[in-house]
C-alpha cells in the first residue's frame, strides 16, 4: 500500500450522496497511510444561484469562504481525508461562442489553481500526486501547474459526445495521452486507452465486503412465495427498458423493486402501471446492503451499446457480497463472472435468467457469490489502486534518464 505520500483528487463527483462512489472508497483507503485532499466536484455560479432559490443543495457557505473550504472527513476506518471545495466557478458548458468558452474555462482554471496552490501550502502538501478522476477538462488545464511528481487520470467510465458533451469528449482524449498514467476500470476501457498511452492500468471496482456482508445475508425463499426482483441505483438513460418491460410483462407472480434517483422519466411512466412494480426513493449507501437481503436475485439492465461496453458495475459485487443472484444483460464483457451470474443477450433469456436465478438458488450458490465477492473488497482494489501510482511516478521520474541515453 502507499505510504507518506501527499496525494490531491481532482474529483468529478461530490463526496456525499446516495450512492457508492469508486473514488470516495479508493480515496478513503489511500487516507490511511497517506494525506489526502479530495477537492469536490465544481459547483458553479448556477449552483450558487439554484440552492439560494431552494432548488438545488450546495455548500454555498464553504464555497463563499464564509466558512472553512477544508472540512475532515472520517473514514469508516477511523481515517480521516481533508476535504476542499472551491469557489464558484463560472458556468462556462452552457457558453456556445467557442473563443468565450476558452477565454471564461482559462479564467476558472486559474481559480482552480490558486485555490490548490493554497490549499497545498495551508496543509504542508508539497510535490503531490494528482489523482484526476473523471475531470479530463480541468486535468488538462491543470497539468503540470500543481507541482506534483505525477497527474495519473482515474477514468472510471467511458465518455459520449452526447452524455458530457463533445468538448468533454476531446479533453478526455487528449488528457489521455498527456497524463503521466492512466488507471480504468475496465479491460474495454484499458485497450481503448493504450491507444494514446502506453501506462495504463485497469484496477476493478470493488465493493465495501464488510458493510455488505455483515449480517445482509440471504437465505433461499421457499417455494410458493411470490420473488422480490430488484433493482438500486440510478435509472439513468443506460438502463433497458424494453428488456425489464418484457420481463415484468410475463412474470406476473415476481415484484419488481426499482430503488432510487430515476432520471430517466420514460421508465417510470411506462413501468409504474403494473401492478407488480414498486419505485422507491434513493437510499443511503449503509441502507442499501438490508435492501438487497430482502431480494430474491438483483438485475443490471444496462442496453448494448458502444457507451456501455466500458462499465464495470459497482453493484455486481455489492449484489453478490449479500448472496443474491445477478442477472444483467450482456452489455460489457464481464468473463471473471462467469459462472457467477446469469447473462441474458435477449429479452426471453433476460426473463428466463430471472426464474431460473430464483428457483434453483441454495445455501451453497449463496456461500459461493458471498466468497468471490470477499476476493473483489475495497481493500483490495486499494492495493492495486496503490501500486499502479507507484509505477507510475517510478516510470516519470526514470524517463528523463532513458531519453538522455539515446
Amino acid at each position: 500500500m502507499l505510504r507518506n505520500e501527499n496525494i490531491i483528487c481532482v474529483s468529478y463527483s461530490t463526496w456525499d450522496g446516495p450512492y457508492t462512489k469508486s473514488v470516495v472508497q479508493l480515496m478513503s483507503l489511500l487516507g490511511k497511510n497517506n494525506k489526502v485532499l479530495y477537492v469536490e466536484y465544481p459547483f458553479t455560479i448556477k449552483d450558487l444561484v439554484y440552492t439560494l432559490l431552494g432548488k438545488q443543495q450546495a455548500p454555498v457557505a464553504r464555497m463563499l469562504g464564509f466558512k472553512p473550504r477544508a472540512t475532515i472527513k472520517r473514514t469508516a476506518e477511523g481515517d480521516e481525508v481533508l476535504n476542499w471545495v472551491l469557489p464558484p466557478m463560472i458556468p462556462v458548458n452552457a457558453i456556445k461562442n467557442e473563443k468565450l468558452y476558452r477565454i471564461f474555462l482559462m479564467f476558472d482554471a486559474w481559480i482552480y489553481k490558486r485555490s490548490l496552490l493554497r490549499a497545498g501550502k495551508k496543509f504542508s502538501m508539497g510535490n503531490p500526486v494528482v489523482i484526476n478522476a473523471y475531470n479530463p477538462i480541468f486535468g488538462e488545464q491543470l497539468m503540470g501547474k500543481l507541482n506534483e511528481k505525477a497527474s495519473i487520470y482515474y477514468c472510471y467510465d467511458g465518455f459520449s459526445k452526447d452524455r458530457r458533451g463533445i468538448r468533454a469528449w476531446d479533453a478526455d482524449r487528449r488528457f489521455s495521452e498527456m497524463a503521466d498514467g492512466v488507471i480504468v476500470t475496465s479491460d474495454f476501457l484499458k485497450d481503448q486507452k493504450l491507444l494514446v498511452n502506453k501506462n495504463v492500468i485497469a484496477v476493478k471496482n470493488g465493493v465495501d465486503f464488510a458493510m455488505f456482508n455483515m449480517e445482509a445475508r440471504k437465505e433461499p425463499v421457499p417455494t410458493g412465495i411470490r420473488r422480490k426482483i430488484g433493482y438500486i441505483g440510478s435509472i439513468d438513460q443506460r438502463f433497458d427498458l424494453e428488456t425489464v418491460e418484457y420481463a415484468v410483462k410475463y412474470l406476473q407472480c415476481y415484484d419488481f423493486e426499482f430503488i432510487g434517483d430515476v432520471r430517466n422519466s420514460k421508465v417510470k411512466n411506462r413501468l409504474e402501471h403494473y401492478p407488480n412494480v414498486t419505485f422507491l426513493p434513493p437510499v443511503k449507501p449503509a441502507e442499501v446492503p438490508e435492501r438487497l437481503k430482502q431480494c430474491d436475485a438483483g438485475i443490471i439492465p444496462y442496453i448494448c451499446n458502444e457507451i456501455n461496453k466500458n462499465v464495470y458495475p459497482l453493484k455486481i459485487n455489492e449484489y453478490l457480497a449479500t448472496g443474491v443472484p445477478v442477472v444483467l444483460t450482456k452489455f460489457a464483457d464481464l468473463p471473471e463472472f462467469t459462472g457467477q451470474v446469469y447473462f441474458a443477450a435477449t429479452a426471453e433469456e433476460f426473463r428466463d435468467s430471472i426464474v431460473s436465478a430464483t428457483e434453483s438458488d441454495s445455501k451453497e450458490k449463496i456461500t459461493n457469490r458471498i466468497g468471490f465477492a470477499r476476493s473483489n473488497s475495497w481493500i483490495s482494489r486499494a492495493e492495486e489502486f496503490s501500486a499502479a501510482i507507484v509505477i507510475f511516478c517510478s516510470t516519470k521520474m526514470n524517463a528523463p534518464e532513458k531519453s538522455s541515453s539515446h
